[in-house]
């Protein structure tokens, strides 16, 4: 049994198969008529001084990243990953104070006047 959403009464209620598995009536789009036919633009087409095509950084990267200097990789990259570092665990144990010293004050009865 298949049971598909009802707009109206906003409950589900049984379907078939195929009213199942297209909500809200909604049917698959098939064209009937032909697709245009157009040549495909191939990758030596394409003039190699495009701005999209820049240098291949992998490599250069791959080697960063597996030299054995015992840095761990969130570190690699020198003083803007150090920053990073730095500024999550002051977020982090900053975040944690603060939610300690909240939950302590929340758990303090309060003084009647």
């Amino acid at each position: 049994m298949y049971y598909r959403f009802h707009g109206f009464t906003q409950r589900l209620v049984g379907a078939a198969a195929a009213e199942a598995y297209s909500p809200q009536g909604l049917k698959p789009i098939v064209s009937t008529e032909s697709p245009a036919l157009t040549t495909p633009k191939l990758a030596s087409d394409i003039p190699a001084t495009d701005t999209f095509l820049g240098k291949n950084k992998v490599p250069d990267l791959q080697k960063l990243f597996q030299k054995p200097d015992g840095l761990p990789v969130h570190l690699k990259r020198g003083v803007p990953d150090r920053l990073l570092y730095r500024t999550t665990m002051a977020l982090t144990i900053g975040g944690t104070i603060y939610c300690l010293v909240a939950l302590y004050m929340a758990s303090q009865p309060r003084t009647q006047k």
